[in-house]
């Protein structure tokens, strides 16, 4: 598949600069992060903010002929989420080209999701609101119920550490960031679940209390109360990074 598309409700002097994958790529902005497959460039139109992820790889040798090219499996992981009603961040334009069947390039472009920050960096900057029973409750529930709604659909996001996820100003949670998630089965699908959690965990067993941990996982799994299959859950989320931190 090659082609590029953008959003119907573009801006029509936006839509025209991002009208095709050459003019995305001509594209100047403030660079995020590169490295030697892609890039990301910020850039505003009309006080919006949008993130640019440009792909000029997809690896070496087969690579560039077999799987999914990264851009396209994190295109169509956001557009999953949003098929779910997991709150993620709003594609605007996306696409790739290929040559002879090889990958040559593709773009990904989202609309900011305003006001956010990624909950890593709350972590990292003791911010005040991991304090606050009332707001980590808030944020847990929505985390939990997004978490289960990727799991209750085999799918697994594969990389769900706290800097991929956003909370705004009004305590609202979304998804980002997801290319290497997918869809699994049997054992794999229950270590790749266990993972997901035990990424999560990572993070929390420094910043929250253990009841807090403890009714995260009461809200995902659904139950009050745990039973012998949950605690052995628990056990396996507990154990999995255990020696590799």
């Amino acid at each position: 598949m090659s082609g590029w598309r953008v959003s119907d409700d573009l801006p029509a002097a936006l839509a025209l600069e991002l009208a095709s994958l050459e003019h995305v790529f001509a594209l100047q902005g403030k660079r995020l992060t590169r490295d030697p497959l892609s890039e990301v460039i910020l850039i505003e139109r009309e006080g919006v903010r949008y993130y640019v992820k440009r792909y000029w790889g997809a690896g070496k040798g087969l690579r560039r002929y077999i799987g999914r090219p990264r851009v396209k499996a994190e295109w169509q992981n956001l557009k999953y989420f949003a098929k779910w009603g997991v709150p993620t961040a709003e594609i605007v334009g996306y696409g790739l080209e290929r040559r002879r069947g090889a990958f040559v390039r593709g773009a990904l472009i989202t609309r900011e999701l305003p006001n956010t920050q990624d909950l890593a960096l709350l972590a990292k900057c003791g911010d005040a609101r991991l304090k606050d029973g009332a707001w980590v409750q808030r944020v847990s529930q929505q985390l939990a119920t997004a978490t289960r709604t990727l799991h209750a659909h085999r799918f697994v996001h594969n990389d769900l550490k706290w800097r991929n996820l956003l909370v705004n100003d009004h305590a609202e949670l979304f998804f980002i960031d997801c290319p290497t998630g997918g869809f699994w089965w049997g054992p794999l699908l229950d270590y790749r679940v266990i993972k997901d959690l035990a990424c999560l965990d990572k993070v929390a067993k420094y910043q929250l209390s253990r009841t807090q941990r403890l009714r995260f996982y009461q809200q995902y799994s659904g139950n009050a109360r745990l039973s012998a299959d949950d605690k052995r859950v628990i056990h396996k989320i507990l154990q999995f990074f255990e020696g590799r931190e």
